[in-house]
């Protein structure tokens, strides 16, 4: 062996490069789950109305686009949400379904459906299904936050 350069047979190669390939995959899998929680703890925290986690989910720089209204950001949103959720004459429950979570980097998109159930008092509930898209970045303190959210009404 003396004298000759090192190379990988063809197992030790293959080995090298899947290990490679897998830690991506696992960090991707990992924001994935991290995602996953955050919008289920957020649903949680909604529909308990806890008025002081809403906003948590959401960066600085949020921006809310709903079909036919003016995009909106984080106050103005934050604000929308905790009327609604303090409001004792109204009683909103949200359920989640996740149909998507695609990882790239520092980003997170992930498609959404959001069913609302509103009951004001003395009314019979309405149901309200809206589709969307939340684009998460990872924040400074290393926590998954909504940057983008576009949100739009199923057809009745």
């Amino acid at each position: 062996m003396r004298g000759k350069a090192w190379r990988p047979t063809w197992p030790w190669a293959a080995l090298l490069v899947s290990c490679l390939l897998a830690l991506p995959a696992s960090a991707q899998d990992d924001a994935a789950e991290q995602v996953r929680a955050t919008l289920t703890q957020w649903r949680d925290a909604f529909n308990a109305g806890e008025v002081e986690r809403l906003c948590d989910i959401f960066a600085p720089d949020l921006v809310v686009t709903y079909r036919g209204t003016p995009d909106r950001g984080y106050a103005a949103f934050c604000r929308q949400l905790e009327t609604a959720v303090a409001d004792p004459a109204l009683e909103l429950r949200y359920d989640l379904e996740i149909e998507e979570i695609i990882p790239a980097g520092d980003l997170v998109v992930a498609r959404v459906i959001w069913t609302l159930t509103s009951s004001a008092a003395g009314a019979d509930p309405e149901t309200q299904v809206e589709r969307g898209i939340d684009i998460f970045r990872r924040q400074p303190d290393g926590a998954w936050r909504i940057a983008r959210f576009i949100a739009y009404d199923e057809a009745p």
